[in-house]
């Protein structure tokens, strides 16, 4: 959860500055001063991982690689090393004779991740409404407050935090680590989908149904939770389906 508390206050803290990233994707990268080989190229994968998830750097996006090297102030190796690696990721694909462009979102890919997370989190959900465990109501009424703000004010970035602090705590509920371990791995995988999703009218409908779940764990109903969860996961897969049909480039075929 510290993770996730952590990405809200940069979320915060970033929201000013998100006109000039919109017109120069490379203003997302911070300049890096000294170090090793390995950490500056661990430095450089973790920023352009962070640029490609929150769409800085958007899908299909050829990688203009000296800009990155001028704009962090690293030479051409640890820059052609973190793309190596974030091509392994399937972040990144390298286009022979064109260079290495951001991989463009995959539904196939997308669906299944979506279809792990529904497993796993309709059964937490149903077991987080039959424990009626008064600190994770608790926590869950404090987060859900929060996501009013942020979303009513429109800090998309913060809001994002927000919601997987939200899941997050569900998770912590059930006490099973191999579980939340596994659909963090899938979650990470969607997390560039659904910085895409985050309109303003997004934010509002992921709101309403983060509060109906929390309306069903209050009152013990695990199989209403159950429906709940299944219903906010089913609308990132409609949404994503919406958006491919507007933004095509932004998708594989």
């Amino acid at each position: 959860m510290l993770a996730c508390l952590l990405e809200i206050k940069r979320a915060v803290s970033s929201s000013s500055d998100q006109a000039s990233v919109a017109g120069n994707p490379y203003v997302a990268l911070q300049k890096i001063k000294g170090g090793e080989r390995g950490s500056l190229t661990d430095a450089v994968e973790q920023a352009l991982r962070e640029a490609i998830v929150t769409s800085a750097l958007e899908p299909g996006m050829m990688i203009d690689r000296m800009a990155v090297c001028e704009r962090m102030g690293v030479s051409r190796f640890p820059v052609s090393a973190a793309l190596a690696r974030l091509a392994h990721a399937g972040l990144v694909e390298v286009l022979p004779q064109r260079g290495t462009r951001v991989k463009p979102i995959a539904l196939d890919d997308i669906r299944q991740h979506l279809f792990i997370r529904s497993a796993l989190e309709v059964e937490t959900v149903r077991r987080v409404a039959l424990m009626h465990d008064q600190a994770t109501l608790d926590a869950l009424a404090v987060n859900l407050d929060e996501q009013r703000t942020m979303a009513g004010s429109g800090q998309r970035l913060a809001f994002h935090g927000l919601d997987l602090v939200f899941h997050e705590i569900l998770l912590d509920a059930v006490k099973l680590p191999r579980v939340k371990e596994i659909v963090a791995v899938s979650r990470n995988a969607l997390d560039r989908a659904r910085q895409l999703l985050a309109s303003p009218e997004r934010l509002v409908h992921t709101l309403e149904e983060h509060e109906r779940i929390f309306e069903a764990i209050c009152t013990g109903n695990a199989d209403a939770a159950a429906k709940a969860m299944h219903d906010h996961l089913d609308q990132v897969v409609a949404e994503l389906h919406r958006s491919a049909k507007t933004r095509p480039d932004l998708f594989e075929p």
